[in-house]
């Protein structure tokens, strides 16, 4: 398996008969491709244009020095929404993509240096819960069933269903009211366990989609179950190697993709979208607009405030949006062989340290970390005798006064010193390659809203209903795809906003051709 490259824009294929309706989806992020995916198959001409010279958005890879990092998302779950793509295309995820499974999914290590091995065994976790708190077990098992019913009701039937409608809300309200949705994912947790470790290690999953677990509603406590029904993977060859399929599926398809087409507005006439204006000043006409930018960018910089109505620039602005991610790429001489792929690595704070993060808005003295190494499941992703990693930290998104550019590089010898201190010994000496992103990287290069590393926070008013809707609330025939329209962040959302597509977009050969 070879990993990701960038790819050329694909010429556009001729065709013969009658002219198809024409898409035009702005991003290629994993949102934007299984867009492109579906319209393709749906028999849309489907043009994808992508502001960067690669293709990816957060899934993006980076290659320096031998090292191959991927940018962005690192665990892989619900595996059946990627087969699902390849199969409209005719073709089997397995015979393209090696998906390996990652056992323990994650080893969270605690402040006072216990660790504790995360996984999707029950056996497994049960006998680490009892090792933890003993007085405990019952309490989890029952926590994971709560998980299961959200799951069912949260995943199952409602993450791949539009809430176009305040009606399609109250319907599920009853069924979210039993559930506790109310309730903050935090808050669920301490309910089932009492021992402080298991409940940071039971509610930190919010952080993986740009949550507070203290203020994300407990709809997001479906992750637990999730993971457990169908385990955590990573791609041989990077999660880039993704990107490469989607971009391939989407090309045999007849879908053409242009990089370095940035663009400035989304066309209308009255309130329907007409296509696209670039930079450039070139102009794509078509039937309808998939954006997969981030959504507070979709309605606050490509579209005239007078054709807004719901999402005029006063809402963005009062908007509750994630935290903002450091991330330091890293490539050391040595191999750290006892390092997981996925390890947690919690500082003394844990409410404190959110609440500085999210609500103080204040880069804090002490932090909390995912560091990824990759080369735990696949060497190749490193020269010979070589480690790669990256590691991340939760910092405030740019509403926070911080300066990166001074602030970056102190930053990153604070983490490099407490990685050196817990599991990495010797780092300093080690390190050969390195680079750096901060929230202004995520807005300069992303167009995040603020720099925030995940669109709008997954709290309970600014879900399903409450969230930008897949099929746009102000402009016709405009939607919405990727982590700020509904169902959320994390790869698994995002694929299952793309699949809402299927519902309210609407069959090509009822809409007239365009030029």
């Amino acid at each position: 398996m070879t990993v990701a490259t960038p790819w050329r824009s694909s010429p556009p294929r001729p065709h013969n008969g009658p002219r198809r309706a024409h898409a035009v989806v702005i991003g290629t992020g994993f949102g934007g491709l299984a867009a492109a995916v579906r319209l393709a198959a749906r028999g849309y001409r489907v043009t994808v244009v992508e502001r960067l010279a690669t293709a990816g958005g957060r899934a993006r890879v980076f290659r320096q020095d031998g090292f191959t990092f991927d940018a962005g998302p690192t665990v892989i779950t619900a595996p059946f929404l990627f087969e699902e793509l390849w199969q409209l295309a005719g073709r089997r995820l397995a015979d393209e993509i090696d998906l390996r499974p990652v056992d323990p999914f994650y080893r969270i290590r605690f402040a006072d240096g216990t660790a504790f091995d995360y996984g999707g065994s029950a056996k497994a976790m049960r006998a680490e819960v009892a090792r933890l708190s003993p007085g405990d077990v019952e309490g989890y098992e029952a926590f994971i069933r709560a998980s299961e019913r959200i799951f069912r009701v949260g995943f199952e039937r409602l993450g791949h269903i539009p809430f176009n409608r305040l009606s399609d809300m109250v319907r599920i309200v009853p069924q979210m009211v039993r559930l506790g949705s109310h309730r903050s994912v935090f808050r669920m947790v301490a309910g089932y366990v009492r021992d402080e470790r298991l409940r940071i290690a039971l509610s930190f999953h919010p952080l993986l989609v740009g949550g507070n677990p203290f203020e994300t509603t407990s709809i997001y406590a479906l992750i637990a179950y999730l993971e457990r029904r169908w385990g955590v993977h990573f791609p041989m060859g990077g999660t880039g190697t993704l990107v490469d399929g989607l971009v391939g599926l989407a090309t045999s398809l007849g879908a053409v993709i242009r990089y370095g087409a940035d663009v400035a507005e989304i066309t209308l006439r009255g309130r329907r979208a007409t296509g696209v204006r670039l930079t450039s000043g070139e102009t794509i006409a078509a039937d309808v607009v998939v954006s997969n930018a981030d959504a507070a960018w979709t309605y606050g910089r490509l579209l005239p405030p007078e054709a807004r109505r719901r999402w005029t620039q006063t809402r963005l602005e009062r908007a509750d949006y994630s935290m903002g991610l450091f991330v330091w790429y890293f490539g050391t001489r040595r191999v750290y062989s006892d390092v997981a792929h996925h390890t947690i690595l919690l500082g003394p704070r844990y409410r404190g340290l959110l609440e500085d993060i999210f609500r103080h808005r204040v880069l804090a003295s002490d932090f909390s970390l995912y560091l990824h190494r990759p080369t735990a499941t696949d060497p190749s992703l490193a020269p010979p005798g070589h480690d790669a990693f990256y590691v991340l930290s939760p910092v405030p998104n740019l509403r926070a006064a911080i300066e990166w550019t001074t602030a970056a590089e102190p930053y990153r010898r604070r983490i490099a010193a407490f990685l050196a201190q817990t599991v990495l010994p010797g780092l300093a000496q080690e390190v050969v390659t390195s680079r750096v992103l901060t929230p202004e990287d995520f807005a300069r290069d992303l167009l995040a809203y603020h720099g925030a590393g995940f669109s709008l926070a997954p709290t309970l008013r600014q879900s399903a209903y409450f969230r930008p809707h897949n099929q746009s609330e102000d402009i016709d025939r405009l939607y919405l795809v990727g982590a700020g329209t509904h169902p959320g962040a994390g790869v698994p959302g995002v694929l299952s906003s793309a699949r809402v597509l299927d519902t309210v977009v609407p069959d090509p050969a009822t809409l007239r051709e365009t030029a």
